[in-house]
């Protein structure tokens, strides 16, 4: 095998980047990029735009300026070697001749993994596999987490102070942070495909939960309110629009004539075990699974936050701490429940990405334990 190199690098940090321009409209498949190089040029370069179009290796055979044979091929992920919508993207890279593959990771896909290597290597084909991989796993993170699981990918959004306050003593929270972080949470709402509550934010708020991100095509994501003996008001926003579904989760302690009147408005429900008097959220995510929610974003409240992380659903955190200082021992913090009794009980965080938009800083994070839920 030859050693890998700075231009591997290179050329596979581009076939990532490139691969970031189908992550709305490839699922549920892998966000996918190539690009095509003979003689130190690029000649080609493609992605996997859209679920049931052509995959990157061939959209990037296709857009060839010159010919393939001979040439290295960068892919961020495994090529095919099964039929599914598409032919084998393996046996396009075999019968065009190319002399090189270097894919950033294997896929753990059963009908893939490590088939589509050995089918290129049978074929004579230089292939390295493993560059850059911790990357590549970070933007196909909804995918791993569904191919290896069987579950939704599940992220906690915080908004908070400086403090950690994500309501005042009254229980005021517009707005904790500013106008252009507001804005990225509905481009998150827009990526994935489920939006979880609690009861209390929906009493409270009142919320519609829906996408309004710039993009002309809304993907409303499916609403999910947890409610665990019935005290939603049924004149809730999110009851009243009916093109968008929306889930109800209760236990049986949930009154059955409530449950009617939401099926009633068109609505689903669930019926969760109780755990610690609330849904058991590890049962919710299996059922969420079923109903084909690949992805879950939880914009809850500090009761809400503590069970999703409690019950070990979630696996990443994105937290918006803005510049203000609410204070009083009666305001809520953004996790609540019992605690910790112990700094060594706490969770531990592994911290991914600093930003600042505008004056609020963003943290994205997974929770170190959870991290084998991408392997």
């Amino acid at each position: 095998m030859m050693s890998l190199t700075d231009r591997d690098i290179r050329f596979m940090k581009r076939a990532i980047k490139l691969s970031q321009k189908g992550k709305y409209a490839a699922r549920p498949n892998p966000v996918v990029g190539a690009v095509i190089i003979k003689a130190g040029e690029v000649i080609g370069e493609g992605y996997h735009e859209r679920f049931g179009g052509p995959h990157a290796e061939v959209n990037a055979i296709n857009n060839a300026e010159k010919p393939v044979k001979d040439a290295t091929m960068y892919v961020t992920l495994e090529p095919c070697s099964h039929y599914g919508k598409t032919p084998p993207c393996a046996d396009r890279i075999i019968a065009d001749e190319f002399s090189r593959v270097v894919i950033g990771m294997a896929d753990p896909n059963p009908v893939v993994n490590g088939k589509g290597i050995e089918k290129l290597k049978a074929a004579g084909i230089e292939v390295e596999v493993s560059v850059l991989e911790n990357d590549i796993r970070r933007v196909n993170e909804i995918y791993l987490k569904n191919v290896t699981k069987k579950l939704p990918f599940c992220v906690l959004k915080t908004a908070m102070t400086l403090d950690g306050k994500i309501a005042t003593k009254r229980g005021d929270s517009k707005w904790i942070s500013g106008e252009k972080s507001r804005e990225y949470v509905h481009e998150l709402r827009h990526l994935y495909n489920g939006i979880m509550v609690g009861v209390n934010t929906i009493i409270n708020d009142d919320p519609e939960l829906t996408d309004r991100s710039y993009h002309a095509e809304k993907k409303h994501p499916v609403r999910i309110i947890t409610d665990s003996t019935g005290r939603m008001p049924l004149d809730s926003k999110v009851l009243y629009e009916n093109s968008i579904r929306t889930i109800v989760a209760v236990t049986d302690k949930a009154p059955v004539e409530f449950i009617k009147k939401i099926k009633d408005k068109g609505k689903d429900v669930i019926v969760c075990p109780g755990k610690n008097e609330k849904v058991d959220l590890e049962f919710l995510m299996k059922e969420l699974w079923k109903e084909g929610i690949d992805s879950v974003m939880i914009e809850g409240g500090s009761t809400l936050n503590y069970s999703a992380i409690s019950d070990g659903i979630v696996d990443k955190l994105i937290s918006f701490i803005s510049p203000k200082i609410i204070g009083g021992s009666k305001s809520l913090t953004s996790v609540g429940g019992e605690g910790v009794d112990t700094i060594s009980d706490a969770v531990f965080l592994n911290i991914e990405s600093v930003e600042r938009i505008d004056e609020d800083v963003i943290i994205e994070s997974y929770l170190a334990k959870k991290l084998c839920s991408l392997d």
